[in-house]
């Protein structure tokens, strides 16, 4: 009698034989590079097996959702069981997103090509930050949407339809989001208006709401907040290593989260105790003092957690795979610990800790200028190649906790 093929043998051969070997063995890699377990690797290669027998020939010129359908369909005749279609669709999907064969559902909408052109126009023309532009992306989204839902064409639209519009969302808008609105759909319509779709008139006729200058404050937790949120971080956990890192950048530096996700290991001069941060608004890099608290907790982080990657960014996700993290995973770093905390303030999100530095520069007497430059607001100064923090009167506050967290 032949021999039975060792159990290893044969996981081999199946692999092998299977229909598309170079491109799964060469999305395992991946996976692996950023950090699957030998676990993970294990599902992940039994099932792009059976995905690899079932998809078509032609799989390279793209594989959309009712493809995707049929195999599952196709499975489950083969093998019942209710995780079946979850886990191949939950391996198939990343797979061929890596190989670039996967077609994700159209959707067609009346004015999509406009509205590329018009983020296409505010990205490269404008430069705006990305975050403006998915903000204004957004609102100038629904606004067409509304006129698609309500039967209006944008070349026929008059200033009572725009009213028509703020009318019926005022009951969900306050006076702030309606200033927000209001700013992003006028410059919307001036774009519109020189394309020819829409008449000149309209983003004259929007009128933003009076929004007066201290109706929003306080919407900074105080300082002793903010020595409560970091005292969260004294642990051994791996998690709060990282987090802690984080939020001193948040409270200290006043940093935005998309500049904190943006950070790279080549931002931080180690030698020069100095810190690059590229800020997003002046689209300029600022250099500061590498404070020796904030030097410790990312060297904390950085030697004892940050997984071994090639990944540049500083901050990934604790899991496998392990990812830059996202600006919504830092939001809900700082959210879950005020909500923990049941510190109330107006907003509970990264940029309530910036507004916290903000206020605690106040008090230490730093002029709004230099508070502008620290915290890397417009100015005049922003036309400059490079914008720097004042050394010497940052080093000055620098002690806040810079080296004493711990202030009643």
């Amino acid at each position: 009698m032949p021999k039975k093929p060792a159990p290893a043998k044969a996981e081999g051969n199946r692999h092998r034989e299977a229909p598309f070997p170079e491109e799964r063995e060469r999305y395992l890699r991946h996976c692996a590079e950023s950090g699957a377990t030998p676990g993970s690797l294990c599902i992940k290669r039994n099932e792009l097996i059976w995905i690899a027998r079932l998809l078509p020939a032609t799989a390279s010129e793209g594989v959309d959702i009712s493809v995707l359908n049929e195999i599952v369909r196709k499975r489950a005749s083969m093998h019942t069981g209710v995780t079946t279609a979850y886990r191949m669709i939950v391996a198939a999907r990343p797979w061929l997103r890596f190989l670039g064969w996967w077609r994700e559902p159209a959707v067609t909408l009346p004015f999509q090509g406009n509205l590329d052109s018009y983020i296409k126009w505010m990205r490269d023309e404008r430069g705006f930050t990305a975050s403006t532009v998915g903000q204004w992306q957004s609102k100038t989204r629904q606004f067409l949407q509304w006129c698609v839902d309500s039967d209006r064409r944008l070349e026929d639209l008059q200033p009572d339809d725009i009213d028509v519009y703020f009318i019926q969302n005022a009951s969900r808008w306050g006076r702030v989001s309606m200033r927000g609105v209001t700013g992003a759909l006028r410059v919307y319509l001036r774009y519109a208006a020189t394309q020819g779709l829409c008449d000149s008139r309209l983003a004259t006729a929007l009128r933003s709401p009076r929004v007066y200058t201290q109706e929003s404050l306080p919407c900074a937790p105080g300082w002793t907040d903010v020595q409560r949120i970091l005292a969260t971080t004294e642990t051994d956990k791996p998690a709060d290593i990282r987090n802690r890192a984080i939020l001193m950048l948040l409270s200290i530096y006043g940093m935005r989260r998309g500049e904190v996700v943006a950070l790279r290991l080549d931002q931080v001069n180690w030698a020069g105790r100095t810190l690059h941060v590229f800020r997003l608004k002046r689209r300029q890099p600022q250099v500061y003092p590498l404070l020796p608290t904030v030097a410790e907790a990312l060297a904390r982080y950085i030697d004892t957690v940050r997984p071994k990657t090639s990944a540049p960014e500083i901050f990934l996700g604790l899991y496998a795979p392990q990812r830059p993290l996202t600006p919504q995973a830092v939001f809900d770093v700082v959210n879950d610990r005020f909500k923990a905390l049941g510190i109330n303030a107006k907003h509970c999100g990264p940029h309530a800790l910036r507004h916290a530095c903000a206020v605690r520069l106040i008090d230490q007497g730093l002029s709004f200028k230099e508070i502008g430059d620290h915290l890397g607001h417009q100015s005049a100064s922003a036309t400059m190649t490079y914008a720097k923090v004042d050394m010497r009167a940052l080093r000055e506050v620098g002690d806040f906790d810079l080296g004493d967290l711990s202030w009643n």
